[in-house]
C-alpha cells in the first residue's frame, strides 16, 4: 500500500481508487469517519478481489457490514444501491450486518437478472445468521416462488438449504442439504448452459440443468421478486451481497471472510 503526505503532520494509506470512491461515500452517508482499520480491510478486499481477478464480474453489490449506520451499509460498493423496504436502524449491526423479519423486510438489488448474460452470472451472500423460519424463505431471488422461465433463487428454511436455480425453471429443484454453519457464504454460480454450481458451507458442487432463460424481474434480497408480504421472506442475517457475470465463488468465499471476520476484530 502506497503512503501519502496529508498535510497535518502525519501520512495516511493511499488506497485503491475504487475502495477510496467507496468508503468516501460511506463516510457522507454516515456523515462520520470510519476507523483505519475498517477502511483498511476494504481497500484490503477491493485489492484481492483485483488480484484474484474477480473484481470486473461483480456488478452489483453491498456490503452490509462496517459502516456506522444502515445509511452508510447500502451504499453500493459497486453499481446502483438497493432500495429498502421497511428495514429501520435497529436491524442494522456493524459486524454482523442486517437481520430480515420474515415478514415484511427486504431490497430490491435494482438489478435485473437480464442485465447479465444467460450462461455467465452469479449470485452470493454472506449469512451471518441463519434463518428461524421453518418454511421455504429466499435469501435472494428473481421470479417468484413458483417459478418462471430463467428464474434465479437461492432459499432455505431454518434447517436446510432447500432450493437452488440459476437461469432454469424451478419445476426441477435441485435438493436439499443442511447449509446453516454460520457464518457462511452461499452463492450460485453459472459459466455454461448445461450446469451451475451452488457454494455453501466452504465447498463447491456442480449440479447438471440446462438454462432456459433469463427471467424479467429484479433479484431481490431477503426476499424474491415480486415479494409477498408475509410469506418467503427471510429473517436471516446478511452482511454482503454481489450479482454480476460468473466468477469463482471459492475466490469470493475466501476475500468476504477476511472483510467479515477482520470487521469483528478492529469494529470497538
Amino acid at each position: 500500500m502506497a503512503i501519502i503526505w496529508v498535510g497535518t503532520g502525519r501520512f495516511a494509506p493511499a488506497y485503491d481508487p475504487d475502495a477510496q470512491a467507496y468508503i468516501t461515500a460511506v463516510e457522507a452517508a454516515d456523515a462520520q469517519t470510519l476507523e483505519v482499520g475498517v477502511k483498511d480491510a476494504i481497500n484490503a478486499f477491493v485489492v484481492g478481489c483485483k488480484a484474484d481477478g474477480i473484481w470486473n464480474a461483480i456488478k452489483a453489490s453491498c456490503i452490509m457490514a462496517g459502516a456506522r449506520t444502515l445509511a452508510g451499509a447500502l451504499v453500493p460498493l459497486v453499481g446502483t444501491a438497493p432500495t429498502n423496504f421497511n428495514f429501520v436502524a435497529g436491524d442494522y449491526n456493524r459486524k454482523t450486518g442486517l437481520i430480515g423479519d420474515g415478514n415484511t423486510k427486504y431490497l430490491n438489488s435494482n438489478r435485473n437478472r437480464q442485465d447479465d448474460p444467460q450462461d455467465s452470472q452469479h449470485i452470493a451472500a454472506w449469512v451471518t445468521a441463519a434463518p428461524n423460519n421453518a418454511s421455504i424463505n429466499f435469501i435472494f431471488g428473481a421470479g417468484s416462488g413458483a417459478g418462471g422461465v430463467g428464474a434465479t433463487h437461492l432459499a432455505a428454511n431454518s434447517s436446510v438449504w432447500v432450493i437452488r436455480h440459476s437461469c432454469n425453471t424451478p419445476s426441477s429443484p435441485v435438493g436439499t442439504d443442511n447449509i446453516w454453519s454460520v457464518p457462511n457464504l452461499v452463492g450460485i454460480n453459472r459459466a455454461s448452459s448445461s450446469s451451475f454450481t451452488y457454494r455453501r458451507n466452504g465447498g463447491t458442487t456442480t449440479y447438471p440443468r440446462n438454462s432456459d432463460g433469463r427471467i424479467n424481474a429484479d433479484l431481490f434480497l431477503y426476499s424474491t421478486s415480486p415479494a409477498t408480504i408475509g410469506s418467503e421472506l427471510t429473517d436471516a442475517r446478511l452482511s454482503f451481497y454481489s450479482i454480476g457475470e460468473s466468477l469463482d465463488l471459492t475466490l469470493l468465499d475466501a476475500r468476504v471472510s477476511t472483510l467479515i471476520n477482520t470487521f469483528g476484530a478492529v469494529i470497538p
